[in-house]
């Protein structure tokens, strides 16, 4: 019982989110990463950011997994400090930033589309560096989607290569 992983995240990223400051960001989450390093849980700590120098400090203070919301895209940075760090990343597909993501959900076909995107940022952090097996794609489920467009994604996850019932039991 517990959790696999711990996800701490200090930004909003709610539909019409304002942004906050890297220095914000970390004075969110640092303390509560660095709390969560030094307790007896043995859950891996993962960092939900989109700014490279919050990665690179929160890595620092025990982050061991990287999970970015626009897929590397927000920060030119973050796919080479991904590497550099040498950690797992968890890139997300999203078109825009939280304030502007509602206007972006305009798709031809909604799961080709977000396959061939994130499939264009997976392979821009291996281009930077990040080995293929530390990368972990996410479809991005309600970020620049509509709830049908969401509910298609869904439905279609067999063709990201998991399964809606591989993804119920996980």
């Amino acid at each position: 019982a517990g959790a696999d992983i711990i996800d701490v995240g200090a930004v909003s990223t709610r539909p019409g989110a304002v942004a906050v400051s890297p220095e914000e960001e970390l004075r969110r989450a640092a303390p509560v990463v660095q709390a969560l390093h030094a307790s007896p849980l043995r859950a891996p700590i993962s960092v939900d950011t989109s700014c490279a120098a919050v990665a690179a400090e929160l890595a620092a203070l025990g982050a061991r997994v990287v999970n970015d919301v626009s897929g590397g895209a927000m920060d030119r940075e973050m796919l080479p400090t991904v590497a550099r760090l040498g950690l797992p990343a968890v890139l997300m597909h999203m078109r825009g930033d939280p304030a502007t993501m509602a206007s972006l959900a305009r798709y031809d076909d909604v799961v080709a589309d977000v396959r061939s995107e994130l499939a264009g940022r997976l392979a821009a952090a291996q281009a930077a560096g990040v080995p293929k097996w530390d990368l972990i794609g996410d479809p991005g489920i309600g970020f620049a989607k509509t709830a049908p467009q969401s509910l298609a994604l869904l439905r279609s996850l067999h063709r990201f290569g998991l399964s809606s019932a591989s993804a119920a039991a996980a």
